[in-house]
């Protein structure tokens, strides 16, 4: 089957000046071997694992040229502050995790050591699927011009996917570097992506980024 994935990105679509890496849930309790979707949910991670090196490509061209780096972790507060009856329901039944996940403050909630965050990055903490769900992601964004995102991060058809589509509903031009995401089934991976590339989002692999950002460009589409 043909992908219908871009070869290349137009360099105005991801202007540094107005674009935003989105780096979710790279954590610890979500990627390592030593965290709980692993030891408590009993989750493969490897695939999890394996899109570390390209996540880690796309931060250092983001960084090389200017592009806005913003890290979003899943929060969860301790004894259930952040559960609601609707939530703490959902999160009982979900396969391969945990329901105390990414516990604020915890080395489980922190990014992986490879994709740790630097001064001038921004951090996001989300307390649901989406990275814009009851945090200040937009507000953030709108004052410093971003109207551009590319996704990285796990997993793609939860929270990578919720988050691009929030965006997208919100005016943002919406991209995915897919060989930087991953789930633990990833058939589900590939098809979220093939939705989204067919409906609301640019995907691309990482080269293209890389490509992308270090051509001349002029300011970006709006």
């Amino acid at each position: 089957m043909t992908h219908p994935f871009a070869d290349a990105v137009e360099p105005a679509r991801v202007a540094p000046g107005r674009t935003a890496l989105l780096l979710i849930d790279f954590s610890n309790d979500f990627v390592d071997p030593a965290g709980k979707a692993a030891t408590v949910g009993k989750r493969d991670v490897s695939h999890a694992v394996s899109a570390i090196a390209n996540a880690r490509r796309l931060l250092q061209a983001a960084r090389a040229s200017g592009v806005t780096v913003i890290h979003c972790l899943h929060t969860t507060l301790p004894d259930g502050r952040s559960d609601s009856p609707v939530w703490r329901d959902a999160r009982s039944r979900a396969t391969y995790s945990a329901t105390d996940i990414c516990e604020d403050g915890t080395w489980g909630q922190q990014p992986v050591t490879a994709l740790a965050p630097e001064g001038g990055d921004l951090i996001v903490k989300k307390y649901r699927y989406g990275a814009f769900t009851g945090t200040e992601l937009e507000l953030v964004m709108r004052s410093v011009g971003i109207g551009s995102v590319v996704c990285a991060g796990v997993s793609t058809n939860v929270c990578v996917d919720t988050t691009a589509r929030e965006a997208f509903a919100r005016e943002i031009s919406v991209h995915i570097a897919h060989d930087a995401c991953a789930s633990w089934d990833m058939a589900l991976h590939e098809a979220s992506l093939l939705t989204a590339a067919q409906r609301f989002a640019v995907v691309a692999d990482t080269s293209a980024f890389e490509t992308a950002w270090s051509a001349p460009t002029s300011e970006g589409i709006r």
